[in-house]
């Protein structure tokens, strides 16, 4: 199943998301097989980050929780919310 997470940035921390950018980038290279898509979304004044968006492939809601749970950006507390939610990937499918 594919699962969509959401995650918006506290206020004020862009600094916690650039110290921990690194980390959480390779963090999302070793967990590729699982982590298909991801890449922040901007402020539209600024064109600096203000959350995550990723699209996670795994066998239920819980396993995708338990790879989100250990990125370097949840585990530095980087996000002011979260919504985690059942995703149907329709248009532009990867092949297999």
């Amino acid at each position: 199943m594919h699962i969509l997470f959401i995650g918006r940035d506290k206020p004020g921390a862009l600094s916690v998301r650039l110290e921990n950018r690194p980390a959480h980038v390779a963090y999302l290279a070793d967990n590729a097989a699982t982590i298909k898509v991801a890449g922040p979304y901007l402020d539209e004044a600024t064109g600096e980050p203000r959350g995550s968006m990723l699209i996670l492939e795994t066998e239920s809601l819980e396993a995708a929780k338990a790879v989100l749970d250990k990125d370097p950006y949840a585990v530095a507390g980087l996000f002011a919310e979260v919504e985690i939610r059942p995703w149907r990937w329709v248009i532009g499918a990867p092949t297999a």
